[in-house]
């Protein structure tokens, strides 16, 4: 079992509570990761194995809170205050009246080698962005890095400490932080003003922001990446896909725009005319998944990895995990990515006999072709076109699977035997032509979404999926400001796919209704705002 570091200054936080609970809580402190008091119900202590238990069976009364309240600094515009020269945390919650009636209050603990597992990345220089859930150590990791790059590496930091977290309450900062500098913000909406201050006023090297969550801090965060300061920052998601689809701080890993390619470029990159692409550079150009407190994601190249989530690529962070006993760790996946020379943004053309992969890849994702007596040109124009993660091969040696004319292929015939040698499947086509091969590929790489070609006769598909996207994009806009369902025109079963795909990235929801040949999409607002109207 991983050992529980130790709460800085655990008695600090105990004295602000009412003595019934402050005896009871003395015996049981071992892992106690929060406690929370609530009017008119039992007293609660959380621990790091997410068990929680009743400190008393006496319930919580205003006279209990107002003792605690009396004992904390003030509470800030975001309902959180601090023990002064400690890392504890109090957030309140208040009634309509705004009285305080019910209190969270956080163990603050500074524990050092966390930050071993990714210690390479923080020596790299290069701007890091951690996500992860509430409770798995986002804070604590910014602030053990806060003090390697200040007193190791010796470099020129400043926090932006908006709740006083990563530096503790008070006027002198926590001990923790090392030789860092702390910039203290009155009120959360000012947050983005003083990140530029910081920049304009004390010539740091290093900016650290805690919990990035407002359009206005994350265009902060770029301006400050363009001057040339590293950002080590947290923000709201579980993971790199989640920023995707959170319209407010996608911009932190490059935004999304749609653009419009031309014919050739179409064709070139094998997509239909309309694409999102990636807008600009990341902000960050490091990304941390936290997992849970000893394993993380990785991705070393934040642009590629949105590049390849955006062409609808399943991506493969690294993983690395800590030892909790022995402080070392291991890369238990190295990352893997699918580089495709077809769909790269340059306006060169991609090289003929070009390596499809930097890296390994895994057989989900990508899958290695050998025609036999199918037609190559054809069987590779198709997987172009549709832009399919596969790639044709020249021997059988390289396949993983084997795609075969039936004239050539009846039973008996050798082809079987080679595949059974080798443990890989045959694919059975009627004849050379693009239907049957499309129909041959969507069931060797299990796809259960309607594919369509941009051969011939193309153009007018093209023309009606531009129209139909663009709708979509302006339906969103609508639905987002007026928090009101809307519906689409009816269209095609592989347009509303794209419909679907474009809505899911602004975090919203859709719906295909209707029948054929009106079914269409009706596009829904986030939950919380959606009215109790029934729709069938």
């Amino acid at each position: 079992m991983d050992q529980i570091p130790p709460a800085d200054d655990l008695n600090a936080l105990m004295s602000i509570l009412p003595e019934e609970l402050r005896r009871k809580l003395e015996s049981e402190s071992n892992g106690l990761i929060e406690v929370v008091i609530d009017l008119g119900r039992k007293p609660e202590a959380r621990y790091f194995d997410k068990s929680r238990k009743s400190i008393t069976d006496n319930l919580v009364t205003q006279k209990d809170i107002e003792y605690a309240v009396e004992r904390v600094g003030n509470f800030s515009g975001d309902n959180r205050a601090g023990i002064e020269r400690t890392l504890h945390r109090i957030s309140c919650i208040r009634n309509r009246t705004g009285k305080i009636i019910g209190l969270t209050c956080r163990i603050g603990r500074a524990v050092s080698g966390t930050i071993d597992i990714i210690r390479d990345l923080v020596e790299s220089g290069k701007s890091i962005l951690f996500l992860g859930p509430p409770g798995v150590g986002k804070t604590t990791k910014l602030r053990e890095i806060t003090r390697v790059i200040a007193d190791e590496l010796g470099k020129r930091v400043i926090i932006i400490d908006t709740s006083n977290e990563i530096a503790g309450d008070g006027d002198v900062p926590h001990p923790a932080i090392g030789g860092a500098r702390r910039m203290q913000v009155s009120h959360p909406d000012l947050q983005h003003a003083v990140m530029i201050e910081a920049v304009e006023n004390h010539t740091p090297e290093v900016i650290v922001i805690d919990e990035i969550g407002t359009e206005q801090e994350a265009a902060a965060a770029r301006t400050i990446a363009e001057r040339g300061v590293q950002l080590i920052g947290t923000a709201h998601g579980n993971a790199l896909e989640n920023l995707l689809k959170n319209p407010t701080l996608v911009d932190l890993i490059g935004g999304i725009q749609t653009v419009t390619l031309g014919d050739d470029e179409a064709r070139r990159r094998g997509t239909q005319k309309t694409v999102l692409e990636r807008a600009t550079q990341p902000t960050f150009e490091i990304c941390v998944e936290i997992i849970d407190r000893q394993t993380l994601a990785i991705h070393k190249a934040v642009a590629e990895s949105v590049d390849q989530l955006l062409r609808g690529w399943k991506i493969h962070p690294e993983i690395r995990r800590r030892d909790e006993s022995t402080g070392s760790f291991a890369v238990l996946r190295p990352e893997t990515k699918v580089i495709s020379n077809v769909n790269a943004p340059s306006s060169e053309p991609a090289e003929q006999g070009a390596e499809w992969a930097e890296q390994p890849y895994d057989k989900e994702t990508y899958l290695k072709i050998y025609p036999y007596a199918v037609s190559k040109g054809l069987l590779e124009r198709v997987v172009k076109t549709l832009n399919l993660p596969a790639e044709v091969v020249k021997t059988l040696d390289e396949a993983d699977a084997i795609l075969a004319l039936r004239s050539y292929a009846r039973a008996g015939a050798k082809i079987y035997s080679l595949a059974e040698a080798k443990q890989i499947p045959v694919y059975v086509v009627k004849s050379n032509n693009m239907p049957q091969i499309q129909k041959a590929l969507r069931e060797a790489l299990h796809l259960d979404t309607e594919i369509f070609s941009l051969g011939d006769g193309g153009a007018d598909i093209v023309d009606e999926t531009e129209i139909a996207l663009e709708e979509a994009r302006q339906a969103i806009t609508m639905v987002m400001n007026r928090l009101e369902p809307m519906e689409l025109a009816p269209r095609k079963a592989y347009i509303r796919r794209l419909q679907h795909q474009l809505v899911e990235r602004f975090n919203l929801t859709s719906r295909s209704v209707g029948d054929e040949p009106m079914r269409r999409l009706r596009i829904l607002p986030p939950p919380n705002t959606q009215s109790n109207v029934q729709y069938m």
